[in-house]
């Protein structure tokens, strides 16, 4: 791959002026109008509008994504939180029904049919799509749910615990849940479950009303339930909701026992007789936390320097987002909890956005989200801005084999041997117990939307239970029940992106199949890796694991063969 790829240029506008910015709706909608009114004669002119199509419609998407890095960045500023309400109220309605009209346009244009079939399949596919699910009465209430979503972040990031005289953000309070003093760590895991039953009314509140109206969606779509919609919404084309629930008994069945073994192992190296919460991540006395790095800046340098031995070209691209300020990796007080990578589909450079305090959960992140930012890299060569609204399923395996292939790299961080092993061994775990995590939250949600009108009692009771059958029963949570109970409204995607959760068990088994395929043939895997990724969604998601040289299946008897193969990587570093 060459380098100068790593310094993406945004395309020159040919349609809309160089100047032009999203000010109200009443400035961008003679584009939309424009394109509407347009006359399609030949194959030519087919091609120059949806490349004019692509390129505003790159242009509203870096804008919209800018208004929400800005309000994540800072929770506590108005204006930021003002800005993105007003493109959520005021400009992006009334794009939708300019957007299903495009669409119908390019349905219907008889030109269409010259298109490349194998490259614009994937795209053709996802407009049927779209227009087959668009109600106009949608429009108001998923506004109305993008402002609602934000408000989970707006809780959450102010949540902080006081602890030895300093106050922590519960995402730099976890850190302290792996110090070697017992005492310390049961003291701040009491905060921090305190402190998040403080805001659960407020929290269940929200959820409440965010179900209330994705159903409505769902009704005014034409469909009895919110799970069947988002299913079609998301364009879940390559399996089913039965596929879900084998992929959840797959790993209760192969994946659950290990993740047992595991949670044994670290009890024997502890000495407890029994296991408390504030255990799970703990050391032994006189083994000190993990500690790779002190803050935002070093993380970024060790990171850039773990890529570049990689691949340069992966170096090359962190190297670009430093320089023009697009990462943001430190946690502070009043930014939004969690951690994503934005793709910026005109300039092409994406934005990285993490909470890191200096914990080994933090390095396994900046690679996760790396991964994620050189596949933004990698695709934004292609034609259309469509060709790169790549689904979950694959821009996860970008993320997660990532991680598992920067792994060869981590002394950057760790000069110690034994450190290095007990960095490679944690991921491993998480690896594992990510898992039945997984299995947990997409059962949970396959449930909150097809029990309709349920009781904020029968929803206890159905997390309850679902977290139990795929917990190991090693912890003892006594006293602590009512945290379980709602222990769910820690995950962000129940609040913000609905049933986008299975995509990183699917995406998990894959990446693990990419670290096997690394394991035989490190240069054949990172080739067939950058292969899969520059293609974006120019192929059906079963074709794109193909050229990745793994296969999209996440069946009883594959999920067993990976789990084997991390049960005997996990034997070879000791455990």
């Amino acid at each position: 791959m060459n380098l100068h790829l790593a310094q993406p240029v945004a395309k020159p506008r040919s349609f809309l002026p160089k100047d032009f910015t999203i000010t109200n709706w009443e400035a961008l909608q003679p584009y939309f109008e424009q394109l509407s009114d347009r006359a399609i004669r030949s194959a030519d002119e087919m091609q120059q509008w949806l490349a004019d199509v692509s390129e505003l419609e790159a242009v509203v998407s870096e804008d919209a994504c800018w208004r929400q890095i800005r309000m994540t960045l800072d929770t506590t500023n108005e204006a930021y939180e003002q800005a993105f309400s007003f493109f959520v109220t005021e400009i992006e309605p009334k794009m939708k029904p300019y957007s299903f009209a495009l669409n119908e346009k390019l349905l219907a244009a008889p030109f269409a049919s010259e298109l490349d079939p194998k490259e614009y399949f994937p795209y053709l596919r996802a407009v049927r799509n779209s227009v087959a699910l668009y109600r106009e009465a949608n429009i108001p209430i998923q506004s109305e749910l993008s402002l609602l979503a934000q408000q989970f972040g707006v809780i959450s990031s102010k949540m902080t615990i006081e602890h030895d005289g300093k106050e922590y953000t519960l995402q730099q309070a976890a850190r302290l849940l792996q110090e070697p003093d017992r005492s310390v760590r049961e003291a701040v895991f009491r905060k921090i479950a305190s402190r998040r039953l403080e805001d659960k009314d407020a929290l269940n509140d929200l959820f409440g009303k965010l179900l209330e109206r994705r159903q409505q969606i769902a009704v005014n779509a034409g469909f009895e339930n919110y799970r069947d919609y988002k299913f079609k919404e998301l364009g879940r084309f390559d399996y089913t909701v039965e596929d879900c629930f084998r992929f959840h008994d797959a790993v209760r069945e192969h994946i659950l026992p290990l993740h047992q073994a595991l949670v044994r192992y670290r009890q024997q190296r502890l000495g407890y007789d029994v296991l408390k919460p504030w255990d799970t991540d703990a050391e032994p006395l006189g083994t000190q936390p993990l500690r790779p790095f002190n803050d935002g800046e070093e993380l970024s340098a060790k990171a850039k320097e773990v890529f570049t031995k990689l691949n340069p070209f992966f170096g090359a691209c962190l190297n670009t987002m430093q320089s023009m300020k697009r990462l943001d990796l430190d946690s502070r007080k009043g930014k939004a909890p969690g951690g994503y990578n934005c793709p910026l589909a005109e300039t092409g450079v994406p934005f990285i956005f993490m909470n890191a305090a200096g914990s080994m959960n933090d390095v396994i992140t900046m690679m996760h989200e790396g991964g994620h930012a050189i596949h933004s890299f990698l695709s934004h060569p292609l034609a259309l801005s469509a060709f790169k609204e790549y689904p979950m399923e694959i821009a996860e395996l970008a993320s997660m084999s990532m991680e598992l292939f920067s792994m060869e790299h981590w002394d950057v961080f760790f000069s110690d041997d034994k450190e290095l092993q007990r960095a490679k061994i944690e991921e491993l775990e998480r690896v594992i117990s990510v898992l039945p995590w997984i299995a947990t939250i997409d059962k949970f949600q396959h449930w909150l939307y097809t029990h309709v009108g349920h009781t904020l009692a029968e929803r206890e009771e159905a997390w309850t239970n679902i977290l139990k059958e795929f917990s190991t029963g090693l912890v003892d949570y006594t006293g602590f029940e009512e945290y379980r109970r709602n222990f769910w409204q820690k995950q962000l995607h129940l609040f913000e992106v609905p049933f986008y959760y299975i995509e990183y068990g699917i995406a998990q088994l894959g990446a693990i199949a990419m670290w096997r395929q690394y394991q035989g043939d490190k240069q054949a895997a990172l080739s067939n890796y950058q292969a899969a990724l520059a293609l974006g969604y120019t192929r059906p998601l079963n074709e794109l694991y193909q050229v990745a040289g793994i296969r999209f299946d996440f069946s009883p008897a594959y999920v067993a063969e990976l789990g084997a193969f991390v049960k005997r990587a996990l034997g070879e570093l000791g455990v």
